[in-house]
């Protein structure tokens, strides 16, 4: 029987220059050596380390499944040698997403965001990972939801009758800690119902319904890890292509149309989710607009094919236009929500201190 395989996506904002914009080389050259000998002492297959804004990206394959300590702990040691890095040069939110001092096996719930998947190569397995700044988990429900179920953006659910049986999406609620399984196509008004509050319930994973992992995404939200506002989550996720599975271009074609997520300045306001090249992923404009990434690779005996910068193509274009005459819009409202979250999504900032402040000044109206 073949060998599975694991890859796994682990991410840490751990100190960016100038304030919340870009990666230092230095830390990105660091993560590469620590990965890199890693991989001569057999611990993982490949790597790949990459940043999208401030945050710092770790690509690994490894033969030792999700959730393993071995793996965590060369992310945490990792990210720890960046923040050590980092402070001497005094980067901006150095060790930002290091929550605590001590490891426990794992990175999940210490402030890194995870996205692992365990599997059995294809005859040909392309794999596309997806990696944002300035945004939250939910970003990835709309794409998600319209790769793996709706007709309009993927074809193959209508023509390849490999793909006709659908879906099955692993829901988790991270306020409540809680998680449901919705099967489409029969679920998908049940589904969408959750999933439209992208604050709350967010897609964790997509299998086809033989079991065949299809999707991951990390699904950490830093507020509710840490109690307080530290910084955005600028998830990441996973998704396989090809053979029984949505066509790569199925896979991109959702952010053709830049959709509204949660994040931006502050992470406190709204904005279009802009799909962009690595070389154009340092947010700048009101810290913004919230970028997204994509790398496209082959996975071949555990090995790490490319990356292709699957967003450096001016088919997006047009989506980087729309994305800021979005942006012009939102901004205009200026502190007025819409562009500023809801009262119940602020409570995860800055905000209550202020209104902790001025507690005392409030007196009973008429």
């Amino acid at each position: 029987m073949a060998e599975k395989v694991t890859l796994s996506v682990i991410k840490a904002d751990v100190g960016s220059y100038p304030g919340h914009t870009k990666v230092h080389p230095a830390l990105q050259s660091q993560a590469e050596e620590n990965l890199k000998k890693a991989k001569e002492e057999g611990l993982i297959l490949d790597e790949f380390v990459t940043h999208c804004g401030d945050d710092l990206e770790l690509i690994m394959t490894h033969r030792r499944g999700a959730d393993d300590s071995k793996i965590h702990e060369l992310a945490w040691n990792t990210f720890q040698d960046c923040a050590s890095l980092a402070r001497k040069m005094k980067l901006y939110g150095a060790g930002q997403d290091i929550l605590s001092d001590a490891f426990s096996g794992n990175v999940k719930g210490l402030g890194p965001g995870v996205a692992e998947m365990e599997f059995i190569e294809r005859e040909s397995d392309p794999v596309i990972i997806f990696m944002a700044d300035k945004t939250e988990p939910g970003a990835w429900n709309p794409p998600l939801y319209k790769i793996f179920a709706d007709p309009y953006n993927t074809a193959g659910l209508v023509i390849d009758p490999g793909l006709h049986d659908g879906f099955v999406f692993e829901v988790h609620d991270v306020i409540k800690v809680r998680k449901i399984e919705f099967d489409t196509p029969e679920d998908i008004y049940d589904m969408l119902a959750f999933i439209g509050q992208p604050g709350r319930y967010v897609i964790k994973s997509v299998c086809r319904k033989d079991g065949l992992i299809a999707a991951t995404a990390s699904t950490q939200r830093l507020s509710l890890i840490a109690g307080k506002y530290v910084g955005k989550d600028d998830p990441v996720c996973i998704v396989r292509a090809q053979h029984g599975l949505p066509a790569v271009g199925e896979v991109l074609e959702p952010f053709a149309s830049p959709h509204i997520v949660a994040g931006w300045m502050r992470g406190s306001h709204r904005g279009p989710l802009m799909p962009v090249s690595v070389q154009q992923a340092h947010p700048t404009r009101f810290d913004g607009p919230p970028r997204v990434i994509a790398l496209g690779f082959q996975i071949a005996e555990g090995k790490l094919i490319g990356p292709v910068d699957m967003f450096d193509d001016l088919g997006f274009d047009l989506a980087r236009k729309k994305a800021l005459d979005i942006a012009d819009i939102m901004r205009l409202q200026g502190p007025f929500e819409p562009h500023r979250l809801s009262a119940e999504e602020m409570e995860y900032t800055t905000l209550p201190k202020v209104e902790e402040k001025l507690e005392k000044r409030w007196k009973k109206s008429i």
